[in-house]
């Protein structure tokens, strides 16, 4: 028995929950100092490069949040959520029925996100505006055109649950993790001992490259894994090195062969 159950139902919480955590994870990193040693581009780089305002990102954000929250809860409700709580499986089998979901999640992410850069038309109309962030932050992981944010994250989010066949206890779990993680690769900070870092490859350095103008075409992988990059030729090593103004910048593997740079990281 969950603590929530005496008040709301699991669809319900499965709604709002990843919702709730973006908000409050995003806002963790937004309250931290500057902590400019850590930091993939400094300050004045993100006010100067970003061709989106603090404000149109939370507005942006808060849409497709409206859009998710709706197919979110129609989709639990319509798989039994709302009947009351489900009986849960073992913990074995909702370990692997969230590795199933992750997956997924990757392999239609990646596809549909690399679709969107391939086709001129998607790339200008739709996917060009998460890239309106250059240097990206975590208030703007879902800073997406809302067309893009049901296909990508909401469709994407929703087949993942149906094909691993778990419950919405379990989704509340998956999609709030998801929520974070795809959060921290937008970040924009290195912070020693992030868990994130030591356990996932895909991760803040690894999708900063892909919104530098040298990355676009090249990891498109996400949120969790690098299988699909690594197999389809779209994988862009980097390194992690100081820059001489302070901070760290995560730069392709090449350039980085040709130069005397000391790496802190190499991927």
């Amino acid at each position: 028995m969950a603590w929530w159950d005496e008040y709301i139902s699991d669809d319900v919480m499965g709604t709002i929950a990843p919702l709730v955590v973006y908000w409050l994870y995003a806002g963790l990193y937004h309250m931290l100092p500057p902590l400019d040693r850590f930091r993939l581009h400094s300050v004045q780089e993100e006010e100067q490069r970003n061709l989106v305002t603090l404000p149109q990102v939370v507005k942006g954000v808060l849409l497709q949040q409206a859009v998710q929250a709706v197919v979110a809860f129609l989709l639990f409700a319509s798989t039994g959520g709302g009947a009351g709580p489900m009986k849960q499986p073992s913990l074995v089998v909702q370990a692997a029925q969230v590795m199933v979901a992750m997956l997924v999640m990757d392999t239609w992410q990646y596809f549909i996100h690399r679709l969107m850069h391939i086709n001129k038309f998607l790339y200008k109309h739709i996917h060009s505006q998460h890239h309106r962030l250059v240097v990206p932050y975590a208030f703007g992981a879902l800073y997406n055109h809302p067309l893009e944010g049901l296909l990508l994250d909401t469709i994407g989010g929703a087949i993942s649950f149906l094909i691993a066949g778990m419950t919405p206890r379990t989704a509340i779990f998956f999609f709030s993790f998801a929520t974070v993680k795809t959060v921290d690769d937008h970040c924009g900070l290195w912070l020693p001992g992030n868990p994130f870092h030591l356990v996932f490859h895909n991760n803040t350095a690894y999708h900063d490259i892909h919104h530098q103008l040298h990355g676009t075409k090249y990891n498109f992988s996400q949120p969790f894994f690098l299988m699909w990059d690594k197999l389809l030729g779209t994988h862009m090593p980097y390194v992690l090195q100081k820059r001489a103004d302070g901070g760290l910048e995560a730069r392709p593997l090449k350039p980085y062969v040709e130069s005397e740079a000391k790496p802190i990281k190499a991927e």
